[in-house]
């Protein structure tokens, strides 16, 4: 532990990522805050597509601001005419802390320092100068991106052992969802998503399809998940599928999304968003990366969620299926 902190009114917390599972990785970080620092006020600095899921964590953001870009961050152009005032703007909140939770911190090390936050803390790639030994640490690339925050909590004696992920779902979602399970009469079925944010992270649309193939032979219902963009992949593999499918790619929010995962028995994925918001629900998934670092970004739970690594076969995926249906019927038990 180095320098601890305490009495903060204002924290504002660097996190400018894109991702659905970027975003929920830091919840257990936001909510280790928001539980030692029951009233202070803590602002998000991040994407503007990120303001929705923001609001979605009102209990442990009470402000989000959107990030105009910076110079070097390759999520979104820089508008270099907003970012003067922007600065300014924050500088004049007089923030406590500021958090970098936002990679190596070799661009947004800079990025967070210009909030002129009365202490900054985050992380400092080993081979740059550390700005400050009492409130940064060595960032360590294969380090576990939930596991990652947390440690930097503790490292400044803020309590941040509770890693456990979680999504809060609405009313209102959960009735849009009702509405989609009854047109389609949802019953004993399991997910399907094939598509990632990244193309490189997926696997082979026709393996998917054999498993969903497997899984329907043994009397599950198929729905294929996915956004709008990948509607036309879900129907390619639906048509390599002998049995009827559910395809609601591009059909649901991410809310009604959440709540037909949680009734879900089973995600079959990549290493992508729904990954993540499954393991957020505890809802059983195996999930198969292929471009991505599984020792930062698998689930946690590797009792409930199973993570494969390249190179990996039908037989494989069917394997940790089976596996993962066998625990969850442990844990119904």
């Amino acid at each position: 532990m180095s320098g601890a902190i305490s009495n903060l009114e204002k924290i504002a917390i660097v996190r400018a990522l894109p991702g659905l599972g970027d975003f929920l990785c830091a919840v257990p970080a936001l909510r280790a805050l928001r539980t030692a620092f029951p009233q202070t006020k803590i602002t998000l600095i991040g994407l503007p597509n990120s303001q929705s899921l923001g609001a979605r964590f009102e209990q442990y953001i009470d402000e989000f601001v959107a990030l105009p870009g910076y110079p070097g961050l390759p999520e979104q152009p820089a508008n270099l005419e907003a970012l003067p005032e922007f600065f300014e703007h924050l500088r004049s909140r007089q923030f406590d802390l500021a958090v970098q939770m936002h990679g190596s911190g070799i661009v947004t090390n800079p990025l967070t320092l210009e909030l002129g936050a009365a202490r900054t803390i985050g992380f400092f790639q080993p081979s740059q100068p550390c700005p400050d030994p009492a409130s940064f640490l060595p960032f360590v690339e294969t380090e576990h991106e939930i596991l990652r925050y947390l440690r930097l909590l503790e490292f400044v004696g803020i309590p941040a052992s509770d890693s456990e992920m979680e999504f809060p779902i609405a009313d209102a979602d959960r009735q849009e969802f009702q509405t989609l399970s009854q047109i389609h009469g949802l019953q004993r079925y399991a997910c399907i998503h094939a598509g990632a944010s990244v193309p490189s992270r997926c696997w082979s649309s026709d393996r998917f399809a054999q498993i969903a193939e497997y899984l329907s032979q043994r009397g599950w219902q198929i729905v294929l998940t996915g956004t709008c963009a990948e509607r036309g992949l879900t129907e390619s593999i639906a048509r390599l599928i002998k049995a009827p499918t559910i395809n609601l790619a591009g059909r649901t929010s991410l809310g009604t999304l959440a709540a037909l995962l949680e009734g879900c028995k089973l995600l079959v994925c990549n290493d992508t968003g729904i990954s993540h918001l499954a393991a957020a629900l505890k809802v059983p998934s195996v999930v198969i990366f292929s471009g991505s670092d599984p020792q930062r970004w698998s689930p946690l739970d590797k009792q409930r969620h199973r993570s494969i690594v390249p190179p990996a076969s039908v037989s494989d995926v069917v394997e940790q299926v089976e596996f993962v249906l066998q625990q969850e019927s442990l844990y119904v038990a």
